[in-house]
């Protein structure tokens, strides 16, 4: 069996526990090296995971002998360039989402993999969740006839960070780092599972504002898109709204029923039927990133194929941009 020994470039938040942990808990996989531009960041997170390298150079780590995979966990501004470095030194990578800023460098990133033959994942890991899992079954199994149409709704209220000045906002709310603002964050995991459940999106409007003047970046946007399928939906997100709006929904509408869940909170997935309403709950792994990480990881070793690739995450930046005006 191949042996992967991860090098990670970036190691915030995101790898404490969502991902992390999971690289050291498949067999045959193995943090080697961590790498951030803060010594205190990177010294830290090996001296608290146990791992013998740490580095503040990424072509360092990239150059590692003993790394041969590389995990990309840093602002999406970055994504195209450490992927792009990875795959031209043959290491096969697994990055956050979205899979980067913009769909051209998207576009940038899968000429690179196809050149070099080495392969880039994207960490859409919620298409592996049980829960998720749960409800395409719901759909396949036909227990709401025909999807006629798809709506999601999705409301928070402003957090304490986007009070702050401008040169002290989160990246997030960067669109120059992060490609927009919180639905460049946000919505990618929602448009990925709508299309990993009904196709590619080929036509996307949108609508966008910026209501709450917190930033510049937008913090309202209505869409409306179109499946392959020839299957309609639409959204609404919006990240200054009070906090009697709050919501996290996506509805899948039938001619013989409806499916509504949610995509962050996991609330009980509601089936809508002539029989009734059930409610179904489904709990998820403790590392929500474990099952397609295994994936990815028997997958380079040769067992299985996962098709969570740069290639398949590339449509989800193709609607994102064409929503808020990009192109």
């Amino acid at each position: 069996m191949k042996i992967l020994k991860w090098g990670f470039i970036g190691c915030g938040e995101v790898t404490e526990k969502k991902s992390g942990p999971a690289f050291n808990d498949v067999e045959g996989s193995m943090i080697e090296a961590v790498m951030s531009r803060s010594e205190q960041k990177a010294r830290g997170y090996a001296e608290r995971h146990r791992i013998r390298k740490w580095y503040t150079d990424a072509q360092e780590l990239i150059d590692d002998p003993d790394v041969n995979a590389i995990y990309i966990a840093t602002p999406p501004s970055s994504h195209a360039t450490f992927a792009i470095m990875s795959m031209k030194a043959g290491k096969p990578v697994y990055v956050e989402k979205p899979l980067a800023a913009s769909y051209e460098d998207c576009a940038r990133v899968n000429r690179i993999s196809e050149e070099t033959g080495v392969p880039c994942f994207v960490a859409y890991y919620r298409r592996y969740l049980p829960y998720f899992l749960k409800v395409k079954n719901i759909i396949n199994s036909g227990s709401i006839g025909k999807v006629i149409n798809v709506q999601v709704r999705f409301a928070v209220p402003p957090r304490d960070l986007d009070y702050q000045h401008a040169e002290n906002l989160p990246w997030r709310l960067q669109p120059d780092i992060a490609g927009g603002g919180y639905f460049y964050d946000l919505a990618p995991h929602q448009l990925d599972l709508l299309q990993y459940y009904f196709g590619v999106i080929i036509e996307a409007r949108g609508i966008c504002a910026n209501r709450g003047q917190l930033y510049q970046a937008e913090d309202s946007v209505s869409a409306c898109f179109e499946f392959e399928s020839g299957l309609p939906g639409s959204g609404s997100w919006c990240f200054v709204a009070h906090e009697s709006a709050k919501e996290d929904r996506v509805e899948v509408i039938g001619d013989q029923g409806q499916v509504s869940f949610s995509v962050f909170n996991y609330d009980p997935i509601l089936l809508h039927t002539s029989e009734g309403t059930e409610s179904i709950i489904v709990p998820n792994p403790p590392y929500v990133q474990y099952p397609l990480i295994k994936s990815v990881i028997e997958h380079l070793q040769g067992i299985s194929v996962c098709n969570c690739t740069s290639v398949s995450a590339t449509p989800v930046n193709w609607a994102m941009d064409r929503i808020l005006g990009k192109f």
